[in-house]
């Protein structure tokens, strides 16, 4: 079973030294005051993606954020101009300067850009029993830029998969992650989410907005529980950020106490809430 995070103190000092649980001046501490996100990813110029809108949608859900930014972009909406990856190490500095500062009740993990930031993150993570980790795998922008290359890809499923608590890959995400072709019905989606999950992710949520039909399926895969199904009718729209978005809602969630299966579903209606809010828009009739 996945960890009852509903249940858990707000940080690594939950466990005292001894295994005992530690004192209940904690708990009182954490009702006393916002959740706290820690967002580890690149910035985006245009503000549609990346850090910004991260911590847009935490702000929106009544959580408070820490950030530490893996990489500089100049993006506008139709195009990436430029990139520049932080030094490994100063992605390490700004992840343990953020969990010194105050108590985090979950992480969200963006874009990473290259191998050594990948291993960076993942050496220096927090275990995920303590504290939700959610991994939103960000391989390419909305324009088609990539955004981490083969040899980060090869990290993030060896060294980082095993470290969090939940990966959130869209169709052509899951197919690259799996040298695979995209996923063509839900039976396909099912068995690329289980292969993700291999890797050693506690959960996959693997999304299907690139898919076809009247609904757009996103499908929960756990270690042992029966495999969710969360559908939306699907929106003739489209709007960037929308996967940053669902990861942090998520991460908003846990940071909550909310379960890991409530906490994707009101994800994803605050993203189809945001979809409809983006313009105008209609449901997609086959």
């Amino acid at each position: 079973m996945l960890p009852n995070w509903g249940t858990r103190l707000a940080s690594g000092a939950d466990i005292a030294a001894n295994g005992a649980l530690a004192s209940g001046v904690d708990c009182i501490q954490r009702m006393n005051r916002r959740p706290v996100v820690l967002v580890i990813a690149g910035s985006d110029s245009s503000g549609g993606a990346g850090l910004i809108r991260d911590v847009q949608v935490l702000s929106d859900l009544g959580v408070d954020s820490l950030c530490a930014i893996t990489a500089v972009t100049a993006q506008s909406d139709s195009q990436v101009r430029a990139v520049h990856l932080m030094p490994a190490e100063l992605v390490r500095a700004q992840i343990s300067a953020a969990l010194a500062t105050r108590p985090v009740d979950a992480i969200k993990i963006g874009m990473l850009g290259n191998r050594a930031i990948v291993e960076a993150v993942a050496q220096c993570l927090p275990a995920r029993t303590v504290i939700p980790i959610v991994l939103d795998p960000v391989l390419v922008s909305s324009s088609g830029a990539a955004l981490l290359d083969a040899e980060g890809r090869q990290a993030m499923r060896l060294e980082l998969f095993p470290r969090v608590s939940l990966i959130t890959p869209n169709l052509p995400e899951a197919a690259a992650l799996l040298d695979e072709m995209i996923a063509g019905d839900e039976r396909d989606q099912r068995r690329q989410a289980c292969r993700l999950r291999e890797f050693g992710a506690e959960a996959v949520l693997i999304k299907g907005g690139h898919g076809a039909g009247a609904e757009a399926v996103d499908l929960l895969v756990t270690a042992t529980d029966p495999v969710r199904r969360m559908a939306s009718a699907r929106l003739d729209t489209t709007c960037r950020g929308t996967g940053c978005a669902l990861a942090s809602a998520i991460a908003a969630g846990l940071s909550s106490q909310l379960s890991l299966a409530a906490a994707c579903v009101r994800a994803k209606h605050f993203v189809h809430d945001m979809l409809v809010e983006s313009g105008s828009c209609q449901e997609v009739s086959i």
